[in-house]
């Protein structure tokens, strides 16, 4: 009975317990696939709602910009495919190449006075004191969390050819001819108007987070820089403009980007007009589209706008790798 005890007392023989390693195993294996997964599993949900209500419009209007759809097609619930003729007849237009061309410069103008300003209003941060500081940037909030059209609305009325305070501005300071001079009456001045609007709006972006970049700076280089005998603009290109690079290309493109692709601006303060000479692509895409019912065509003009910002967007992360390359 003794050694029958102890024979199962001593468990299972050793080749059982062996095996049951890899079996207790299993469970941890286990826990690290779903340790890797995790991150995946946590974008699942925003990978989801961007295919939903990102992809699936795109995919849509891709296939729309394939079709002949005006209003005949639409009462009748038709679907005609015209393969590549949409694309064709834009793409041999002189109407879009002028657009084209006339949005290219528009957004550079834009986004070079954006990136100017923004850049000394965020220098300037840096350089005040608390309460300034937090007076200035609680402005420059205020005016960044207005909503576009509730901006473009008040810009109209400031430049309104009657009661226009800008109107009342300049006559008062001695310009009478501005008294009753109608800001959206030419190309020039329309164009104006809009750019100081958008230049506005985009600096107080500019300007914040170029003062959060400024923060990351160390003061020991500045210290160094002054004991080398560096003045004002010889500290800011040795040791402030290298630090601030990338986030000046990183800005720049986001900007080019916010700017070529302004729609509620351009069309708000003129439709367009005068004569449809401040159309931009994208409003220009709008009216082909709906204004004058040509649904196909405003989906390819769309598509093909969409097609020049991927252009853009390589050109920056060429550039981005490049300069990467070269800091290693």
């Amino acid at each position: 009975m003794s050694a029958q005890a102890e024979k199962v007392d001593a468990g299972p023989p050793a080749e059982v317990r062996t095996s049951a390693g890899p079996l207790g195993g299993g469970p941890a294996r286990g826990r690290g696939r779903l340790t890797g997964a995790a991150p995946y599993l946590l974008l699942l949900p925003a990978v989801a709602a961007t295919l939903v209500l990102l992809g699936w419009p795109l995919v849509k209007n891709g296939m729309l910009s394939f079709q002949n759809l005006n209003k005949r097609q639409l009462i009748q619930h038709l679907t005609e495919w015209r393969g590549f003729d949409n694309y064709r007849e834009t793409l041999t237009s002189e109407a879009f190449w002028r657009v084209t061309g006339r949005s290219v410069v528009f957004t550079a103008v834009n986004v070079a006075l954006i990136m100017l300003l923004g850049t000394l209003v965020g220098l300037l941060l840096a350089r005040l004191g608390t309460k300034m500081r937090l007076l200035l940037s609680t402005g420059l909030v205020l005016a960044w969390a207005m909503p576009v059209i509730a901006a473009t609305t008040v810009y109209q009325w400031l430049f309104a050819q009657r009661f226009g305070v800008v109107n009342w501005v300049l006559d008062a300071l001695g310009w009478h001819g501005m008294a009753d001079y109608n800001w959206t009456s030419s190309q020039f001045s329309t164009f104006f108007v809009i750019t100081v609007l958008l230049v506005w709006q985009s600096i107080p972006f500019v300007a914040i987070n170029l003062y959060a970049a400024t923060t990351t700076i160390p003061k020991e280089l500045y210290e160094a820089a002054a004991l080398d005998g560096a003045g004002t603009w010889k500290s800011f290109t040795s040791v402030t403009f290298p630090f601030l690079k990338p986030f000046l290309l990183a800005t720049t493109f986001l900007e080019v980007i916010w700017i070529f692709k302004a729609f509620p601006q351009v069309f708000a303060i003129n439709e367009g007009g005068p004569e449809r000479l401040t159309e931009t692509l994208p409003v220009y895409a709008f009216v082909e589209g709906v204004g004058n019912q040509h649904y196909g065509m405003g989906a390819a003009i769309s598509v093909l706008t969409i097609l020049i910002l991927l252009g853009l967007t390589g050109s920056y992360l060429r550039t981005v790798l490049k300069q990467e390359e070269d800091e290693l």
